[in-house]
């Protein structure tokens, strides 16, 4: 296995992790899992829609690098 492929598959399982984490946090409409976190707390604050759109723009940047790493590691089997 070349040194790019491993790199590629490690960067695609982190990324992958991070993207369901942060897609955990988000404020659902009926509470849940965000809520563990503080997420009901916080949406009565007046900074919420500031970290809520952070929050949106975390995870939009991390999804793109996961498929860009993807369509990567597709590219490097498909050469190698």
């Amino acid at each position: 296995m070349s040194l790019l492929r491993i790199i590629l598959q490690v960067f695609i399982a982190v990324t992958g992790i991070l993207v369901i984490m942060l897609i955990l946090l988000h404020k659902g409409r009926g509470g849940g899992l965000s809520d563990m976190f503080g997420g009901g707390v916080s949406s009565t604050a007046s900074a919420s829609g500031v970290a809520e759109r952070n929050l949106n723009r975390l995870t939009v940047t991390l999804a793109v690098l996961w498929a860009a790493g993807a369509v990567g590691l597709g590219i490097i089997e498909r050469i190698l």
